[in-house]
């Protein structure tokens, strides 16, 4: 459970840790560098004042005065005249004698360090010149012990410790706090799809916020939802094929023993006959709306789309279902113009039509009209079946495009209908590129309205595909 966390927060300390490492290594140089320049130009204004003060009385009694006050401070001067000889010094000259000895040449006013090498040398040092009238008479040379700057760079380097733990400590704790708000809600998802992996698609995962881990989020919980969606899909339709077909296989099944087993007469024998007939032809033509489905899921079927005339294409359609309409004492009216042309596939867009028409003759009473109504609006063309059949219940509407789906099953089993239709006539729409919606009031009618897009005023015009 907390091995992501470990990992981690182990990341984020060695990162965090090498950082704040880097930013102290390089804050500690930079503060012991200034630290130890302000002690040499300390040290170099400080020759420079005596320097000042002997240019003006450059005798014994000013040197000794000189030398006085350096003997209470934590600095030492010692005074040489152009020669290197020492005139007065306030500390023993023993220790300092190798910095006297090498007496630089041109020494600027401002003078010069001498020494400032202060982790291996006793001594850091400075060298104001003397000037008078215009020549040099002599140096003041001013000298501090390191033994006072390393304590300094000590307490410096104590404090920084101390701060260094502070933080290593801070940042150990603000990563652990870190790192298990990062992967509670990471450790959740995978039990949520360890539970859905399980067959368990009851899955709600807390709110993270609008980022990366709450789209994760919610990205599961949908897919939770799709899956159980589709097994319970899965589950209905396996039903459904499993009761579609064993209802015409026990009618054929038990007609058939009639037939072989009884002596009929030749009459009874023909109606049996026909009876089995029909329920052949029944289970024949769900298993090729099945077989029409399977191809449609694994799109291994091709949209062969050429330009139609619409207006052609319509006198067929009315001319192929007009017998079936007047055998039913009912009207097919077709409202097409003239000149109207559509890119898409001519057998599956007969076929759409024709499931269409099709259930307009099974659930409409006689005596009625079915209207076909093609126009054109905004580089799209809109194919409108309308009838004044029973109509489908508003609650059910939303779910009339779904396989095996019946608003009535009694009726639609004495019809002939496998619920497949529909489920067909969406998906080959959906191929084309179309939608299809429907409107419908009980005990008044359906219209559903197919929506293409490719329309073309004749065949010389532009397609707007």
């Amino acid at each position: 459970m907390n091995k992501l966390s470990i990992k981690l927060g182990t990341v984020f300390f060695l990162i965090i840790f090498g950082l704040e490492t880097f930013m102290f290594f390089f804050l500690h140089s930079a503060i012991v560098d200034s630290r130890i320049e302000e002690e040499l130009l300390s040290l170099q204004a400080r020759g420079n004042s005596h320097r000042a003060i002997l240019e003006k009385h450059f005798d014994s009694q000013t040197i000794s005065h000189v030398t006085l006050m350096e003997s209470e401070a934590d600095t030492d001067v010692v005074i040489t005249n152009t020669a290197g000889e020492i005139l007065d010094s306030s500390a023993q000259t023993q220790p300092l004698t190798k910095y006297l000895k090498s007496q630089p040449s041109n020494i600027s006013r401002k003078g010069r360090i001498v020494e400032d090498n202060w982790q291996d040398e006793p001594f850091i040092a400075t060298i104001s010149p003397v000037e008078v009238d215009g020549q040099i008479v002599g140096n003041v040379f001013m000298f501090q012990n390191t033994e006072s700057v390393h304590s300094l760079i000590e307490r410096l380097n104590e404090h920084f410790l101390l701060a260094g733990l502070i933080a290593v400590s801070l940042t150990f704790i603000i990563i652990v706090f870190l790192s298990k708000a990062l992967t509670k809600p990471l450790i959740k998802m995978k039990e949520a799809t360890s539970q859905i992996s399980q067959g368990d698609f009851s899955v709600t995962l807390p709110k993270t916020g609008n980022d990366e881990l709450g789209d994760l989020a919610q990205s599961i919980e949908l897919l939770a939802t799709d899956l159980n969606y589709l097994t319970q899909e899965r589950n209905d339709f396996l039903a459904s094929i499993s009761h579609e077909l064993r209802t015409p296989l026990t009618y054929i099944k038990g007609y058939a023993d009639i037939v072989h087993k009884r002596k009929l007469s030749g009459e009874e024998r023909e109606k049996y006959l026909q009876i089995i007939l029909e329920e052949t032809n029944r289970l024949s033509a769900l298993i090729k709306d099945l077989f029409e489905l399977a191809k449609i899921d694994k799109n291994s079927f091709v949209i062969q789309k050429r330009t139609i005339d619409l207006n052609d294409f319509f006198k067929k359609v009315e001319k192929k279902f007009s017998p079936a309409f007047r055998e039913k004492n009912m009207s097919l009216i077709v409202k097409c113009p003239s000149d109207l042309f559509l890119e898409a596939d001519p057998s599956r867009l007969e076929q759409i039509v024709f499931n269409l028409l099709d259930n307009s003759i099974k659930y409409s009473p006689s005596g009625t009209n079915t209207i076909v109504t093609v126009r054109k609006k905004k580089e799209a063309v809109h194919i409108i079946i309308k009838d004044n059949g029973k109509g489908i219940p508003k609650d059910d509407i939303p779910y009339i495009f779904n396989r095996f789906y019946r608003v009535d099953k009694a009726r639609t089993r004495a019809l002939g209908g496998s619920g497949l239709g529909l489920a067909i006539v969406k998906e080959l729409v959906h191929a084309h590129g179309g939608t299809i919606t429907v409107k419908s009031i009980e005990n008044e009618g359906t219209e559903f309205e197919l929506i293409f897009k490719g329309a073309e005023c004749d065949e010389n015009h532009f397609t707007s595909r």
